[in-house]
């Protein structure tokens, strides 16, 4: 598409968000990859929360976490999602809305498998969302888990992936005098091909 400069070359979103997202990785201080994830409950009452996107693919866009969180369920009942990726530091964001279904074979378990001992173990103590009557419970689960799980714990059937399939991808990045470069991909199901339309600031 004509117009575009290069921080947005090529077609493919993914690759773009997967371009943007190795120039973050060499300037942000902390955590490149978090995202704010927002859901809607039962009542339609949208929750947002931060979470740290793991992988992007060639379709699609996948972070974990404990299925029995308040997340995972207004995930479950709702099928879509929407997620916001801002970078300070590059003054650019990426945003992202979809519909959901769960990553929950040996893709999950691969990278279940390259955390760390301590954050498997945690993921096993942790009822995400539920009610803890202190911090000393809450160690005292983890030494429990620890004693019972040993040193390679499998992975929680509670806990695993979710997949965002999106049918809109925003790009924006910060022009001067704010007018700003934005460029959204839209497409009416995953199986469709993207339309590219600039937006005005």
């Amino acid at each position: 598409m004509s117009g575009r400069s290069g921080k947005f070359a090529g077609d493919d979103p993914f690759e773009i968000a997967q371009s943007w997202l190795a120039e973050a990785e060499e300037a942000e201080i902390n955590d490149p990859n978090a995202i704010a994830l927002s859901t809607v409950d039962a009542d339609g009452l949208p929750n947002a929360r931060m979470v740290l996107l793991k992988e992007i693919e060639a379709d699609a866009f996948v972070f974990y976490t404990n299925y029995e969180s308040k997340k995972a369920q207004e995930l479950d009942q709702a099928g879509k999602a929407a997620f916001v990726m801002h970078w300070k530091s590059l003054r650019r964001q990426i945003r992202v809305r979809g519909t959901i279904t769960k990553e929950n074979g040996p893709q999950a378990d691969a990278y279940f498998k390259s955390r760390s001992l301590k954050s498997r173990l945690g993921a096993w103590a942790s009822h995400q969302s539920q009610p803890l009557s202190s911090r000393a419970a809450l160690i005292a689960e983890v030494a429990k888990v620890t004693a019972t799980k040993g040193p390679n714990p499998p992975r929680p059937p509670f806990w695993g992936g979710y997949r965002i399939a999106p049918v809109e991808i925003e790009f924006w990045a910060d022009g001067d005098h704010r007018l700003h470069d934005r460029f959204r991909w839209t497409r009416a199901t995953a199986n469709d091909e993207w339309d590219i339309t600039r937006l005005s600031p």
